[in-house]
């Protein structure tokens, strides 16, 4: 595991629809991409109010899907979801079945950690790290990158671990308030000049989102949401070149938000959303409910992406592709799965071009669409 700042860390929640947009990218956006991706939460049964699954069974399938989707490529795998009470049948850990299984398979993955993970985490993932001799990496929250502790934290935490050199850094930070734009980017480059280690440690990531936690939020067709994050993270790393600071790379969570809601999926009737990303912003189109409207709007959608200035062309990205075919009639409608991989798809094509050929230590900063990668 090694890339410098014009490389893309998009974290994936690993459902379907993200998966199969991975498994999709071109292979020029895959050179510049290396994963983040979180082993999901344990599905809820509202009806009879416990687990959907066994531990057992929800992570069974887990590394498999990394191999088929992502091959022997490298990546950052954070089981952060799994609770820290649940075993499997067999008593083991489900964080040591999880990276034994990634590594059987031939998965280059890379343990991620926090400062709050607990000590049996911490010691599964040490397990992974030794076997595996691909380091570690640490996902560092911006509330504890503020404390006038964090050196001690982050040496408590890799003590007997890995040194500096040997992880990752990630600085996440969620789904701020990003207003005023300016101002947070100074303290975000405060914060950044004082994280302990900085030329040490093996790679940086700046990761943030934009992207409102509910469509609810979407009041009128189509919307335009600035992608901020994007802003931010030039902005930052514009300034961090200019003072002769390393200059993170740059990751999001692509067309979702960050925090997890448990949601009753009996009563819930999510609007019909077409996602799709530009260089400044996400367009967005939301229809009626698909439980009582179908998804016959989305050839709606999809003509309306094409007929606007945003549309990249069919030729850019599978997503795009498939916007394409369903707005003339040539493909199906789909359902909620089939438009997350699209969307997600068009994203990561998209930010992949944009962090490939961002040049920090340049005054100007493109807005250009630019061309696709493949």
């Amino acid at each position: 595991m090694n890339f410098e700042s014009r490389h893309y860390v998009p974290c994936l929640r690993w459902k379907q629809g993200e998966y199969k947009a991975l498994r999709l990218l071109s292979s020029n956006a895959r050179e510049v991409i290396t994963p983040l991706i979180e082993v999901a939460e344990l599905g809820f049964d509202f009806e009879t109010g416990a687990p959907s699954k066994t531990i057992d069974k929800h992570l069974a399938p887990f590394a498999k899907r990394v191999r088929e989707n992502w091959g022997s490529q490298p990546c950052f795998v954070d089981p952060k979801h799994i609770a820290a009470t649940p075993r499997m049948a067999n008593g083991r850990h489900p964080v040591d079945f999880v990276f034994d299984d990634l590594r059987q398979r031939g998965c280059a993955a890379v343990p991620v950690i926090s400062l709050n993970s607990d000590a049996a985490f911490a010691q599964c993932a040490g397990r992974a790290a030794s076997a595996d001799r691909r380091g570690a990496c640490l996902r560092l929250e911006i509330s504890e990158a503020a404390k006038s502790t964090l050196r001690r934290s982050i040496d408590v935490l890799l003590n007997n671990l890995v040194t500096p050199n040997q992880c990752d850094l990630i600085f996440d930070l969620g789904a701020p308030n990003f207003e005023p734009i300016a101002g947070f980017s100074k303290a975000v480059e405060a914060l950044i000049q004082r994280v302990p280690y900085i030329n040490h440690w093996r790679t940086l990531t700046l990761m943030g989102t934009a992207f409102p936690p509910s469509m609810g939020e979407i009041k009128t067709s189509p919307a335009v949401i600035p992608r901020n994050e994007w802003l931010l993270y030039k902005l930052v790393a514009t300034r961090l070149a200019a003072l002769d600071v390393r200059v993170p790379a740059f990751g999001d969570y692509c067309i979702n938000h960050p925090t997890l809601l448990p949601m009753d999926m009996r009563l819930l009737k999510p609007s019909g959303t077409l996602r799709y990303t530009t260089p400044t912003s996400w367009f967005v189109l939301k229809g009626p409910n698909v439980r009582d409207n179908r998804f016959d709007q989305y050839r709606g959608h999809c003509r309306a992406v094409i007929n606007s200035a945003n549309y990249s062309g069919s030729e850019f990205s599978a997503g795009d592709q498939y916007i394409e075919e369903c707005a003339r009639g040539a493909n199906s409608t789909g359902n909620l799965t089939t438009w997350r991989w699209v969307g997600t798809n068009h994203h990561l094509e998209t930010v992949a071009h944009e962090v490939s050929s961002f040049d920090a230590t340049s005054s100007g900063v493109s807005q250009g669409a630019g061309a696709p990668l493949n």
